[in-house]
């Protein structure tokens, strides 16, 4: 018997979508949008092509586009008018991100998740409030019990707003124990935490920081981001996270971080989201401007490879675009 041809059996163009393994659909992604209270028009990001700031008077508008390709989730980052050492404004019943999901979630039916950091709105970009000897100091940074409390304040109101999901980012020890019995204890028991569980500290997050305003001052975040070469200290911060009521795990970045994923889904029976990032996003705009990459297929195969690791849910700038392709 001739079996040279057995495997291509299942390959030709009428069976092959009904034995495929991996399939995405646009409601596997969540779609990030940048609300800028410092401005009245919309601005584009020049290092993430396709991407802008939208105002908080338009911030409805831009779900509503996102909405009609089939994307039914955002999550939403917020560029204050005014920063300062504790980063007020993230907590503030008036921030530009309570100010745009209150407009959201009247004008639409998207889910939305908030992203909870400091970093966007502290006149020193780091992740909470600073030890005195920050700056001369590097491996004693963020103040991890101070910023808890601020944190637990952005969660809440973000939820009093109407935000759907609270997305803690700061990798701040004991956030999501604090997180949960601020939003429980606020009668907010019914929203989920997504935790950025292993957030790693990688160079391929310089695009989002231009378009968040977000980058530190001085200094980095490696002590409280996780090192690039750690695999197994994933699962012991996944597991952290998931004792102390994290509903969804992520890993940040993706790409570089299939490994993590599928690590977190083997060993977790909770939804696994995975960051798509903006450096992951950039590099493929900037080899198909030069003519080297198509750049929705190897878009899809990126996204594909991110669900074939394990991935139930995805936060990716290219959802807009290619959930009106799936």
């Amino acid at each position: 018997m001739d079996l040279t041809d057995r495997p291509r059996r299942l390959r030709t163009d009428g069976v092959r979508p009904l034995v495929a393994e991996t399939s995405l659909s646009p409601t596997d992604l969540i779609a990030p949008v940048f609300v800028d209270a410092t401005t009245d028009e919309r601005v584009p990001i020049d290092s993430m092509p396709g991407q802008e700031r939208v105002p908080v008077s338009a911030a409805g508008d831009r779900v509503a586009e996102i909405e009609e390709t089939g994307v039914e989730a955002v999550i939403l980052f917020g560029i204050p008018e005014s920063k300062d050492a504790a980063g007020t404004r993230a907590y503030a019943d008036d921030g530009v991100v309570q100010r745009a999901a209150r407009r959201i979630d009247a004008e639409t039916d998207a889910y939305l998740v908030g992203d909870v950091c400091l970093c966007e709105y502290t006149d020193h970009g780091h992740c909470g409030i600073l030890e005195e000897t920050a700056e001369t100091d590097p491996t004693l940074t963020v103040r991890n019990d101070e910023t808890l409390d601020l944190l637990v304040r952005t969660a809440v109101s973000q939820a009093e707003a109407g935000v759907d999901m609270i997305a803690p980012s700061s990798m701040t020890d004991g956030m999501v124990a604090a997180i949960r019995e601020g939003l429980d204890s606020a009668g907010f028991e019914h929203v989920p935490i997504m935790s950025y569980a292993a957030k790693y500290e990688s160079a391929f997050y310089g695009p989002f920081r231009e378009a968040a305003d977000g980058a530190p001052a001085f200094g980095d975040r490696r002590h409280y981001q996780m090192d690039p070469g750690n695999r197994r200290e994933a699962l012991r911060e996944a597991r952290l996270d998931a004792e102390e009521g994290a509903d969804v795990l992520m890993v940040k970045p993706a790409l570089a971080y299939l490994d993590v994923v599928s690590d977190l889904r083997r060993e977790f029976d909770h939804p696994i989201a995975a960051y798509n990032v903006s450096g992951e996003y950039a590099m493929l705009h900037a080899a198909a401007e030069n003519g080297w990459l198509d750049l929705e297929s190897v878009a899809l195969e990126s996204l594909s490879a991110i669900k074939r690791a394990g991935a139930d849910l995805i936060v990716t700038y290219f959802a807009e675009d290619l959930a009106e392709r799936l």
